[in-house]
Parts: C-alpha cells; sequence; structure tokens
C-alpha cells in the first residue's frame, strides 16, 4: 500500500505542462520562449481571480504591468470625446492587456472591468526589470515581441482611424 502523502511531496509535473503554462506560451509577448524561460516567468506571474464587475485597473491610474485572462472576460472601456462610456475591447481566456504598462511609466489609457469570473495572471514592470538583469537574452527575447505587439496595434489603429476619415488608401501601407 503506498502512502499518499509521500506520493504528494514527490510527485514530478514537468510532464504536464499548468494551466497557466499553457496560456502564457500562447500570448505573444512570450513567443519562442524556451520551456525553462516559459517556467521562470510563470514562477513570477501574480494570479488573482476577480468577481464578476469587479475593476482592474482604472484610467488615469499609474500602469504597473499587463494581465493575461487565464479564465473569463474582460471589458476594456473608455470615455470618448463626448464623455461618454465607449467599448474598446471584449477580452477572453489567453488574451492580454496593460502591456504598454510593461515600457511605459504613464497613466493608463483605460479602465479594465471584469464582465464574468476571472483568473487573472500579472506580469509586473518590475518583474520584467529584474529578467532583464538577470537573465538579459530572455528579457531582449520579451522586449522585442513586446515592440512587434505594440506596433501591430499601433498600425491597426491607424488603419482604423484611416478608414473612418475616408482617407484609407491601404496601397500605401
Amino acid at each position: 500500500m503506498s502512502d499518499p502523502f509521500w506520493q504528494n511531496i514527490f510527485k514530478s509535473d514537468r510532464n504536464s505542462d499548468s494551466h497557466i503554462r499553457l496560456t502564457i506560451q500562447q500570448v505573444q509577448i512570450f513567443k519562442d520562449l524556451s520551456k525553462r524561460e516559459l517556467a521562470a516567468i510563470e514562477n513570477i506571474l501574480h494570479t488573482r481571480k476577480y468577481l464578476k464587475g469587479e475593476t482592474i485597473f482604472r484610467e488615469n491610474t499609474p500602469g504597473l504591468g499587463m494581465y493575461i485572462i487565464l479564465k473569463g472576460e474582460v471589458s476594456i472601456i473608455g470615455l470618448n470625446s463626448e464623455n461618454e462610456q465607449v467599448d474598446f475591447a471584449r477580452l477572453s481566456d489567453g488574451d492580454f492587456f496593460g502591456e504598454v504598462s510593461l515600457i511605459d511609466e504613464s497613466v493608463r489609457s483605460a479602465t479594465a472591468i471584469t464582465t464574468s469570473e476571472c483568473e487573472l495572471a500579472a506580469f509586473f514592470r518590475d518583474d520584467l526589470m529584474d529578467i532583464l538583469t538577470k537573465t538579459p537574452k530572455t528579457g531582449n527575447k520579451i522586449l522585442m515581441n513586446l515592440a512587434f505587439v505594440i506596433s501591430r496595434r499601433l498600425k491597426h489603429t491607424n488603419d482604423q482611424l484611416r478608414h473612418q476619415s475616408g482617407e484609407y488608401h491601404p496601397e500605401v501601407l
């Protein structure tokens, strides 16, 4: 008869990836990281469960890091020029938001609110700075991926603005 106490102590999870690792390996910012690098990221992520309708962060508050949705749905909202609430994005499992705050210490440009019960993983700027100091190769991979994501989102926003203004010229892009 085996003792479950000892089985739990020596249980190895090396062959079974955690839910967090399976999610973060799909996040563009962590693209092309090795299993070892992903495990290191997983160990520094801060996870938290949120209730439906809970505010994750508010517009004009300091941005400290980005969030990855492990489970649930989040709305990114803000105010338009007429001071009316606008839904900028609806995000769900595997999506991430707030990534600009990893490199920019300015205030948040929108508010994030849960639209269902959620579990989120937070990756903070201080954690990224530690990675850059301790393992620069990993940190640089993350920064390059971050630059790609921000660039892609900026281009998408520019395309939307051009299209809305009637000056959309896809051949110029």
